[in-house]
């Protein structure tokens, strides 16, 4: 089983990105295959430098789905020169050397397998962030389980996903494109796990870092209940979150953003629709998450 690695980057975290390529290259087993994506940037000498490093430089940002989906088609149509990609954040770490030999075998098990979520944990303390333990009872980020959804800087994907049901939507940019994906993958059949055994070292952080957090975190719900959810259930799911978001209390500026991106999300085009299956719904049900939150 062949595999790949994506690692998209702003180049402004050369010292990372080098640690990063070298955990990948201390993988047992068969070399990963990697492709360094460098968002409108040129890339830090040693990515090229690197043996066996591939690099693709865009004239522009992109995006982190649009940055992504690039590395996936430098691997061929949908990535079908190789079994599985691993999309790894330019500032983690694999902790373990056997990550990659851990993906193969649990996708040669499990053919119905179509996507992995490493667990990520901070380097200093050890310690995962409940927001980044894919499930709603994430309470022990030590137990692995099926989940519904998965994290974007620390996956892995079998290539037949994106060959069947597209690759990540590159129009989000940031925020929510791993749903977006997930429920496609799920419509069609394919299982998702959390592998608390499989571990991207990364610095704890607040997503609220950057600037556009509150505006595409809402714009892009809204965009990927209008896109994914049968008819009935794009109001509910979208209702629950702005009523979780008041509850969160955020302070007026963020509060004003995430509203223009709420608006935003309903006078903009959100791409092709197509809603799961009743089934689906009932699947992500018995997963412990339904679609309306």
């Amino acid at each position: 089983m062949r595999l790949g690695a994506v690692i998209i980057t702003m180049g402004n975290r050369p010292d990372e990105l080098k640690a990063l390529l070298d955990s990948v290259a201390r993988q047992d087993g068969d070399p990963v295959e990697v492709v360094v994506v460098g968002q409108g940037v040129q890339l830090p000498e040693l990515a090229g430098l690197a043996p066996g490093v591939r690099t693709v430089e865009l004239p522009e940002n992109l995006g982190i789905p649009g940055g992504r989906n690039v590395g996936i088609e430098a691997f061929g149509p949908g990535g079908r020169d190789v079994d599985v990609l691993l999309f790894l954040d330019d500032d983690g770490l694999l902790e373990r050397t056997d990550t990659a030999e851990l993906c193969r075998q649990a996708f040669t098990e499990d053919p119905e397998l179509g996507i992995v979520s490493f667990r990520i944990a901070d380097p200093d303390t050890g310690a995962t962030q409940r927001r980044h333990v894919p499930r709603l009872r994430a309470s022990d980020p030590m137990r692995s389980s099926r989940v519904t959804t998965f994290l974007g800087g620390a996956n892995a994907v079998r290539t037949e996903v994106f060959q069947q049901v597209g690759v990540l939507p590159g129009e989000f940019f940031y925020a929510h494109e791993e749903t977006d994906l997930a429920w496609r993958a799920l419509d069609a059949g394919w299982l998702i796990d959390y592998r608390a055994d499989m571990v991207l070292l990364h610095p704890t952080t607040a997503p609220s870092r950057h600037a556009v957090y509150h505006r595409m975190v809402a714009r892009n719900r809204v965009w990927l209940a209008r896109r994914n959810l049968p008819a009935p259930l794009v109001p509910a799911y979208l209702g629950v979150w702005l009523l979780l978001t008041l509850l969160r209390r955020p302070s007026a500026p963020a509060l004003k953003a995430w509203f223009g991106g709420f608006k935003e999300g309903w006078a903009t085009p959100c791409g092709p629709r197509h809603p799961m299956k009743w089934r689906t719904v009932w699947r992500l049900t018995r997963l412990g998450r339904p679609p309306v939150i």
